[in-house]
């Protein structure tokens, strides 16, 4: 059964004559004919007779005519939606955004996407560049900002978007906010402010302190930038954090200073899954970092 073959029939029946659905068409009868006897072969039952007052339809005629408006219906409803689909005037994004970082890198991102496209709905899940990475593999996120690790893997697409300076955070009345700038060597009997294991920072400064063969002295650990600030403020220790994360806290007495190694970096890339089919509505998020 093709769909065709239902628009020919509902329009003879609607003009009551193959002539007329013909001329309505501007498909010539015999097609239209030939097409409602393939329809009448496929489902085995005659659905027209004629009369004295002209073309009626049998029993079985009536019975597909009932769902013959369903039909074409639902063809029209599937057009529409896919149309305001390709269109982006409907759609959702599950995205993924680590909590201390998300909101400074990513707000511009977010409002000129809900500019373009108003009608799509953006869920925005606050959790580390690690379980970021999980839940895209899983299917449970459309895409991601992550740090620190920007390469693509074995089912990850990441393209890298940005490099931000790591800053030294201390409190103003520390020794080391006199300084122009520190080394990582100096900090090795410093108390650190850390976020937590499952943000890929945490790695990665670790990594740099196992360089110049210190461990940390990790006295806290948090996902959240203003409660590791306030500590910071209370003197209870230092941190490491993003240049571009460090801006705006002159209300606090707190001092951030450059670090001598130049290669410590935040760098920030987007993630999705490899598929084969890619939504509209990401597709049109990917090309917003083109």
């Amino acid at each position: 059964m093709e769909l065709r073959q239902i628009e020919y029939f509902a329009e003879v029946v609607k003009h009551s004559s193959f002539t007329k659905a013909s001329e309505y068409l501007n498909v010539s009868q015999p097609a239209i004919s030939k097409a409602i006897r393939k329809l009448e072969a496929e489902l085995n039952v005659m659905l027209f007779k004629r009369t004295s007052k002209g073309l009626a339809l049998t029993d079985a005629g009536k019975i597909v005519l009932k769902n013959t408006s369903f039909i074409l219906d639902s063809f029209s409803n599937i057009k529409l939606e896919l149309e305001d689909t390709i269109n982006l005037k409907n759609g959702e994004l599950n995205i993924g955004i680590p909590p201390i970082i998300g909101t400074t890198y990513f707000t511009e991102y977010i409002s000129k996407y809900l500019t373009l496209y108003p009608e799509v709905n953006l869920n925005l899940f606050e959790i580390g560049t690690n379980s970021i990475k999980a839940e895209l593999e899983e299917g449970n996120l459309d895409i991601g900002l992550i740090c620190s690790q920007i390469h693509s893997e074995n089912n990850l697409v990441i393209k890298k978007i940005m490099k931000d300076p790591l800053r030294l955070v201390v409190h103003s009345d520390h020794p080391l906010a006199a300084k122009n700038i520190v080394s990582i060597n100096e900090l090795k009997d410093e108390p650190f402010i850390m976020l937590r294991k499952d943000f890929s920072l945490h790695t990665k400064i670790i990594e740099y302190c196992s360089f110049y063969n210190f461990q940390p002295k990790i006295v806290l650990e948090s996902s959240q930038k203003e409660f590791m600030l306030e500590m910071v403020n209370s003197k209870l220790g230092i941190s490491i954090l993003p240049e571009k994360t460090c801006n705006n806290i002159n209300q606090l007495a707190i001092t951030t200073l450059p670090l001598t190694t130049s290669n410590l970096n935040l760098e920030l890339g987007i993630a999705w899954k490899k598929t084969e089919y890619m939504p509209y509505a990401l597709r049109a998020f990917i090309s917003l970092f083109n």
